[in-house]
């Protein structure tokens, strides 16, 4: 499932890359562009804007492979862009989590932000253990919800609950992402120990 998505947003995504590359913009710019966006979504969800924070994610999330496309269109791909485009990735999802556990907050729900804390933990654990297993030489691509499906749920979850203003019905969709990403985290952990066994 995972790389049916990857690859449709690519085939969304590379005509716009390539209209970019062209503009003569940096891929690293777009990837600190890309944060900027994400913030802005994480005000939104703040503020109870679930429909419209819910979209701006998506969408911005959705061409996460802009920065890398517009790299290697222009021959700037590099370590350090790769390394870059990572951890502005894990500061993305924090703080769009950290606007959904201000309204939780904010709404006195503390379950809710209990809900979100465990969906972040559990989303930075998920992308933990791949770049871990990845160090130790595994490819831990194993598992329920990578990085495109959570996007894709969340985004669309968000969309959706905020048109129908149900936010039980968010809270619901949240607490699947919370037990699907660390039940991928888990599921990691599983097959690092038996490849590290049986030596593969």
């Amino acid at each position: 499932m995972s790389q049916m998505v990857k690859s449709t947003v690519r085939s969304w995504a590379n005509p716009l890359a390539s209209g970019l590359a062209a503009t003569g913009i940096r891929a690293n710019t777009l990837t600190i562009l890309g944060l900027l966006l994400n913030i802005l979504a994480a005000m939104m969800l703040a503020s109870g804007e679930f429909a419209y924070g819910g979209l701006v994610f998506l969408v911005f999330n959705a061409f996460d492979f802009l920065d890398g496309a517009v790299a290697r269109l222009t021959g700037t791909a590099s370590d350090f862009g790769a390394f870059l485009d990572s951890v502005v990735d894990r500061y993305s999802e924090a703080v769009v989590f950290a606007g959904l556990a201000w309204w939780y907050t904010a709404a006195d729900n503390p379950l809710g932000a209990l809900v979100t804390y465990a969906a972040l933990v559990g989303s930075l654990m998920v992308s933990y253990t791949r770049a871990r297993a990845e160090g130790l030489g595994y490819a831990a691509e194993v598992g329920l919800m990578p990085r495109p499906e959570r996007i894709v749920l969340l985004g669309l979850g968000l969309i959706i609950s905020g048109l129908l203003d149900a936010p039980r019905l968010f809270f619901f969709i949240l607490l699947a992402l919370a037990v699907l990403t660390n039940l991928t985290a888990l599921q990691r952990i599983r097959y690092v120990q038996r490849a590290s066994r049986t030596g593969r």
